[in-house]
């Protein structure tokens, strides 16, 4: 007799990988009713509740009663006993930091502002701070804390962590962030765009949630955008996947701070749009220009849709390659409501090749200013590994162990990654 638990189509391994599929579920969704839970891994009702059942008994997932197309139901979330995770967004003047546990609750959260060019040094430093501030405000250890999520606002090669395209952010080239973060907080650390996980977050939680494909179009102080295909980020080699604020529109335009002269950020970007104020405004700030174009303001209102027609060109080039179902806009600019994604808009439909059977949806992020830390969360929650592995001894009540198989693509509690 083969006593190898492990063995490929035993009903051991069977039932190992129908565990791994509720529990990765769970953490994706972040809680799902039982009849949630068949529909989205395709086992029988029959077979969640049993698996569930083992889950609770190891501690890897709690129930709660709620309902359902008003009827009871049981709803099922990993335990908040597995630990928390960390997401921080590094903005071109801010700085938020979140924790969150596995149901993708933010349990806690803070920002601060940080100067125009800060220094990486004092960044990381401040994140570090905020992060065992905000454990120490929930009353949890460090040894609570399982994975950080980082998001910066430049091109990532999430395999190193480091930034892939220089002078996006001064002095922070050449930098494996991750790496550097890991160091300061003894914890596994990955690190990605912005946009990029602000698509991610969407896709799972906001407007882009019941679809496939999907664009997250980021506008702020600087354009970039996240790109989403079959439920995955896709970022390309090297992470430059999604970089329209850097596509040229002008050749003969100002140089850009990626090198380039004449990119689509040098016209849309805030210091773009702040100097076309200049002489009628004075000087503004993006928040001053957003706070007057909503209180009607019609030179802020047209600099706004001006930079939602350029962009929305920007973006029909890369729909018509990709062709995604919706495209969700947000960022600080997307404040402003259809002020920006009404222009946004019309020259996505105007650039793109009629499609009369599924026309792309251009909508406003749903997730708002949360977008990119949320996305930073689910980073970390998709890089921790989760044990599902549960055995339990004959007559015993509760698990004797419990282990996970090895994931190259993952982190583990004892390990980091850049």
């Amino acid at each position: 007799m083969n006593n190898d638990r492990s063995t490929p189509g035993s009903q051991t391994s069977l039932r190992e990988a129908n565990r791994t599929r509720i529990v990765d579920a769970v953490k994706r969704y972040g809680g799902l009713t039982q009849v949630e839970l068949a529909e989205a891994t395709g086992l029988s009702t029959a077979t969640v509740s049993t698996i569930v059942k083992e889950l609770t008994q190891a501690g890897v997932v709690d129930t709660r009663p709620t309902s359902r197309s008003g009827r009871r139901a049981l709803k099922v979330t990993l335990a908040r006993q597995l630990g928390l995770v960390a997401g921080i967004q590094f903005g071109h003047r801010h700085l938020k930091v979140a924790l969150g546990d596995f149901g993708r609750t933010i349990v806690a959260e803070q920002q601060m502002p940080l100067p125009v060019d800060h220094r990486v040094d004092t960044g990381l430093d401040r994140a570090a701070l905020l992060v065992m501030d905000l454990l120490e405000r929930v009353g949890a250890s460090t040894d609570e804390l399982l994975t950080v999520g980082m998001a910066l606002p430049a091109p990532v090669d999430i395999s190193t962590g480091m930034i892939s395209v220089r002078g996006i952010m001064r002095g922070w080239d050449d930098l494996h962030v991750g790496q550097v973060m890991s160091k300061r907080l003894a914890r596994p650390v990955v690190v990605d765009n912005d946009a990029n996980l602000a698509a991610l977050a969407e896709a799972e939680l906001g407007a882009a949630r019941a679809v496939r494909d999907s664009v997250f179009v980021r506008v702020s102080y600087g354009t970039g955008a996240g790109v989403v295909i079959n439920g995955n980020v896709h970022r390309g080699y090297a992470g430059t996947a999604g970089e329209i604020g850097h596509v040229q529109v002008d050749p003969a335009g100002p140089i850009c701070r990626c090198g380039n002269r004449g990119c689509l950020e040098t016209i849309v970007g805030s210091d773009a749009l702040l100097a076309l104020l200049r002489s009628s405004h004075g000087d503004l700030t993006l928040r001053d220009v957003i706070s007057r174009a909503l209180a009607g303001d019609p030179g802020c209102s047209r600099v706004v849709a001006d930079a939602g027609d350029r962009i929305g060109i920007a973006v029909a080039t890369l729909a018509s390659a990709m062709n995604p179902q919706v495209i969700v806009v947000g960022g600080e600019l997307a404040e402003t409501g259809e002020i920006l994604a009404g222009p946004l808009r019309d020259a996505v439909r105007r650039h793109l090749v009629p499609n009369t059977i599924a026309p792309v949806e251009v909508v406003l992020s749903e997730l708002g200013p949360q977008a990119e830390v949320m996305g930073a969360l689910a980073l970390a929650l998709q890089s921790t590994d989760v044990a599902s592995d549960v055995r339990l001894a004959p007559g015993a009540p509760g698990p004797v162990g419990l282990s996970t198989p090895p994931d190259p693509g993952r982190t583990s509690r004892s390990g980091a990654t850049g």
